[in-house]
């Protein structure tokens, strides 16, 4: 296993355990071409951060790498309101623009 994730991992539970812990995990596992772990991760950050609109956008992309377009869109759509509702305009554009492109597709 990666060392990174596996350092990651042991933190779980822990006292450091927390949305951004699971977003970091959620990134490595993307980088090792593991996306429904990634997704897991994700998942469990926007869980314990409801508000983490860069989880939420991290969630679409893992959910649209395992092959769940209709996840995918739903992640975007909650992390697009969010977003908004934060002012976070360019991650709500961002999230605008991978969820329009995964309707096109689908």
């Amino acid at each position: 296993m990666n060392p990174r994730i596996e350092s990651l991992e042991k933190m779980i539970d822990g006292p450091r355990d927390g949305a951004l812990l699971r977003f970091s995990l959620g990134n490595e596992y993307l980088k090792a071409a593991a996306p429904q772990q990634a997704a897991n991760c994700f998942r469990a950050a926007v869980e314990r951060d409801p508000q983490y609109s860069a989880a939420w956008k991290a969630l679409g992309k893992a959910l649209a790498e395992a092959g769940d377009a209709a996840g995918a869109i739903a992640a975007y759509e909650a992390g697009i309101a969010v977003a908004e509702t934060k002012g976070d305009i360019q991650a709500a554009k961002e999230m605008k623009v991978f969820a329009r492109r995964l309707q096109k597709a689908g």
